[in-house]
């Protein structure tokens, strides 16, 4: 048996970012990834369409205050850092004037503007208690609260959404985002293709089942997704205590998926990185989607759905994701530009056992349960990712830095042996 001071499991950025920094302390560790990649949820995809692009994780949120900014610049990585820009909007196949598009943007800001206000004086309702959306644009609200939560309007705690910590500033990765933290985790030893089965921590310290055999530690960091322990991929004995476990529960994953298009040259009319959203307002059936076209100067359109339209296509399967992004494409370029296309794939984050999702979201009256995700269990455990990042949830960063925390509170008690409980 392996022997160790601190185990953590998943090498995502929380993972690789607690292992570095008890590296950096001199502290033994043990890193396990039960993929055969590090990054999680970070992930940038270069062989596929035979150019660079993010499957998850793209934008440098929060960009002032991002430590994977000034991890990018310490790297030689480069991004964007630019102002919002104008995003144009096709409703049936024609451009909107700039009178409909205010009007839609009007109402998707007022939605997010009334949750907000309603978290900030306390209610933890659902979002869908408190907006109210003109008929025309209701779906495409669905569709932007999605993109920023990944659940539906129903789904979500006005609370737990005014809490989250937003500069507007959303700095966009040339080299890809997956690969910086990637770059950023270099350094730190890690064991690929190890599955945890178990933790027990029923006595003094942890014992880590896996594949590859046990491992005996003081402590163990935790960083799998909420949904991945609340579906029981790691058993815990004792069972994690009841609160933490709902918290768990009330913080699990929703759906964000992406789909791709590579086409023979970059599309004429757009420059590069520039963004485009096709919504038909009169068929019910048809999900919105949003469109990054040619990122970086490259020939490609990156579409995202969110919430329910990304849970209904993923059930769909990737033909209709595609058929779906097709069609949004004909509507933003005209129906030439299928000959354009060399090339299609579709994120499945929704299927992937590892991972069960896109990103944490507290459920209407569950906002504390994000504190809990944050605070140590019997001196033994600890959970860390963005579920765990407090006002920075949902994103890498934020993961990253629940990920030096839980370092830091195991070097503190370096020499501790951790009582039975």
């Amino acid at each position: 048996m392996i022997e160790t001071d601190v185990v953590v499991v998943g090498a995502g950025a929380a993972g690789l970012a607690a292992a570095g920094r008890l590296q950096a302390a001199g502290v033994p560790f043990v890193l396990l990834e039960a993929k055969y990649r590090v990054g999680g949820r970070a992930f940038t995809d270069s062989a596929t369409l035979g150019v660079p692009f993010d499957r998850g994780c793209h934008w440098l949120h929060s960009g002032s205050l991002n430590p994977f900014a000034a991890i990018a610049d310490r790297l030689g990585f480069h991004y964007q850092r630019h102002p919002a820009r104008k995003r144009r909007l096709f409703l049936a196949g024609h451009e909107a004037d700039d009178a409909t598009r205010d009007a839609a943007g009007a109402a998707i800001a007022n939605a997010f503007d009334v949750t907000i206000a309603a978290g900030e004086a306390g209610r933890d309702v659902a979002m869908s208690e408190v907006i109210e959306v003109p008929p025309r644009w209701k779906r495409l609200v669905d569709h932007w609260t999605g993109l920023m939560s990944s659940l539906p309007p129903e789904e979500i705690s006005t609370l737990d959404f005014a809490r989250y910590r937003d500069t507007t500033e959303n700095w966009p990765v040339d080299e890809g985002f997956g690969a910086l933290v990637v770059a950023a985790g270099a350094g730190v030893p890690v064991s690929l293709g190890v599955r945890v089965r178990s933790i027990d921590w029923s006595g003094a310290g942890v014992v880590v089942a896996t594949d590859a055999g046990d491992i005996r530690a003081r402590r163990a960091i935790v960083t799998v997704s909420t949904t991945v322990l609340a579906r029981g991929g790691i058993r815990f004995t004792p069972a994690l205590p009841d609160d933490l476990a709902e918290a768990i529960e009330a913080c699990t994953l929703g759906h964000a998926e992406k789909i791709v298009f590579r086409f023979d040259r970059p599309v004429e009319g757009f420059a590069p990185t520039s963004y485009a959203e096709a919504y038909e307002p009169d068929e019910p059936g048809r999900a919105p989607i949003n469109f990054v076209v040619n990122p970086f100067g490259r020939p490609l359109a990156v579409g995202h759905v969110g919430g329910r339209f990304s849970a209904e296509l993923s059930r769909a399967g990737e033909a209709a994701m595609i058929d779906l992004g097709r069609a949004a494409l004909a509507d933003i370029f005209g129906s030439g530009i299928a000959r354009r296309i060399v090339a299609a794939t579709v994120t499945t984050w929704s299927e992937d056992p590892d991972i069960g999702g896109a990103y944490s979201s507290a459920r209407p009256g569950k906002a504390a349960a994000r504190q809990l995700l944050t605070l140590p269990v019997g001196d033994r455990l600890h959970l860390a990712g963005e579920a765990s990042a407090g006002p920075f949830y949902s994103t890498a960063h934020g993961a990253h830095l629940s990920g030096l925390a839980a370092a830091e509170w195991a070097i503190g008690r370096v020499g501790e042996s951790p009582a039975g409980r």
